[in-house]
């Protein structure tokens, strides 16, 4: 499930994300990984749906990813739910902190991807929509379904 554009390769989407909530803001960040979850992303084993952003000692960390064992790794091989390391600059982490100080504001990862040979991770902080906006989304994709058929 990955897709080239440019020096960009998509690992994996967070596609949830859109339907449940109303990105307010995007920042891209690097990860901290080890080498056999460098590998198992390169084969398009990740997950996403169940990830969350938090802030712990003026460190961003990405909560519950899912990022599969690599096949091929012996007794070293990673923990596929820990916690990973993102990589901000401090202003960056002033902002996102006073953002999610206001309520019904979450942070969730957006897509996995590499950026040349670095992991990057699109993340963004959102806000949950109600059912009646779900609905809207879900009638606003239908009739654009419909114009393009037309």
């Amino acid at each position: 499930m990955t897709q080239e554009t440019g020096k960009i390769k998509i690992i994996v989407t967070n596609r949830k994300a859109n339907f449940e909530y109303d990105i307010i803001s995007r920042y891209e960040a690097g990860l901290v990984l080890t080498g056999t979850e460098v590998k198992s992303l390169r084969a398009g084993k990740a997950n996403l749906q169940e990830a969350y952003g938090r802030i712990k000692n003026d460190e961003v960390w990405l909560v519950n990813s899912h990022i599969n064992e690599y096949n091929f790794g012996n007794i070293n091989n990673h923990e596929p739910t820990r916690s990973r390391k993102l990589l901000l600059n401090k202003k960056e982490i002033r902002k996102i902190r006073q953002l999610l100080q206001e309520k019904g504001l979450t942070l969730i990862p957006l897509k996995l991807y590499f950026k040349d040979s670095l992991v990057k991770a699109e993340i963004g902080i959102a806000r949950g929509k109600k059912l009646y906006d779900k609905r809207e989304s879900i009638k606003k994709r239908e009739t654009e379904r419909k114009l393009s058929r037309i």
